[in-house]
């Protein structure tokens, strides 16, 4: 079993994500946990609500890109991209 030398650090937004999940668009369901970031498997656009915004905007992303942002939502309506990942 592996020791975690920096359990006893506080986690904060900028800390490195200790949990992943795969993302399944939805036009009506929040992401839980919220994320740090998001990982783009496959390239395309996806169209997200960060958590201090009032709207929508869609994105046009990479392949093996990381956002740097915390989606409370990620829309099925406008996400062409693939393979997403949720870095909390």
């Amino acid at each position: 079993m592996s020791s975690d030398r920096f359990s006893h650090h506080s986690d904060s937004p900028s800390s490195p994500a200790r949990h992943a999940f795969a993302v399944s668009p939805s036009d009506s369901v929040s992401l839980s946990p919220l994320p740090k970031a998001l990982f783009v498997g496959g390239a395309g656009t996806i169209t997200l609500r960060t958590i201090d915004s009032p709207a929508d905007v869609t994105l046009e992303v990479q392949a093996g890109q990381i956002l740097p942002l915390r989606a409370l939502y990620v829309r099925a309506n406008g996400t062409t991209a693939s393979g997403l990942v949720a870095l909390a």
